[in-house]
């Protein structure tokens, strides 16, 4: 089964016992079938560049009209009047790390990144390194990370953390903020609601942001990036809580 096809399982396993984040779920279902289309046709092409990319906007419009949020089908109308030279602008923008400079709102960021992610997935399969390091951002493209994912490993586990762009997963010290680099384990909480006992929120009193930490030990049949999303209330219990994620993920939550 391929990492597009275990995540849409996964997403149904989840709907069953996840009832508040049904609706993102059901969409997150239908856009992961679209980006596995857009990841076989990048892999079918012998040179990879994002422009390559513009000819799926058609489909994704189509879908998120379908689909979407009401502020997502607002954009994707709006979009729809967009040239090609546009969105490959917008393409091109975020895939360089200059949608701040650009001022691109959340939901061309959503656009830009449902594109994005299975393209550069693609390329990252391609690339083989590790590191023993514990750099901040992805070492193959730069993005910040999505979340973390504990993996069990002797009689613990250990930690990685999973880029939000390319999805690679690289070695991160447990006790170390992501964010500001602070190693102090008495301003890094970590808190755990009951009801999803194998997801962490890992926090930094330092510089008030979190990120969520999938563990694998605890539960081996979650597929980290799915149950990120599932578990949205961990989400809105850190904002109340003054603390704010690292990186939000493709729905920018």
């Amino acid at each position: 089964m391929s990492s597009w096809d275990r995540r849409i399982a996964r997403a149904s396993e989840l709907l069953q016992s996840q009832s508040s984040a049904a609706e993102l779920l059901k969409f997150y279902q239908r856009l992961v079938r679209f980006q596995k289309t857009v990841y076989e046709s990048v892999a079918s092409l012998t040179e990879h560049d994002v422009s390559s990319l513009v000819p799926h906007f058609t489909g994704l419009l189509t879908l998120v009209k379908e689909a979407g949020s009401p502020a997502l089908k607002a954009a994707a109308t709006e979009l729809e009047q967009s040239s090609s030279q546009d969105r490959l602008e917008l393409l091109t923008a975020v895939w360089q790390h200059q949608a701040e400079s650009h001022e691109l709102s959340a939901e061309s960021l959503f656009f830009a990144n449902a594109l994005l992610q299975p393209f550069a997935e693609y390329l990252a399969e391609k690339n083989v390194s590790s590191t023993e390091a514990s750099p901040p951002l992805c070492p193959f493209c730069g993005s910040k990370p999505q979340l973390a994912v504990l993996r069990p490993e002797g009689d613990g586990a250990k930690r990685f953390l999973l880029c939000s762009m390319c999805g690679t997963e690289w070695f991160f010290r447990r006790v170390l903020c992501p964010n500001c680099a602070e190693e102090n384990k008495d301003h890094l909480p970590v808190f755990v609601a009951q009801e999803f006992d194998y997801v962490r929120v890992d926090a930094c009193d330092t510089c008030h942001t979190y990120i969520k930490s999938i563990d694998l030990s605890k539960n081996g049949n979650a597929v980290p990036v799915v149950d990120e999303l599932a578990t949205v209330s961990l989400n809105l219990w850190a904002q109340e809580n003054n603390y704010q994620k690292l990186q939000p993920n493709l729905f920018g939550v």
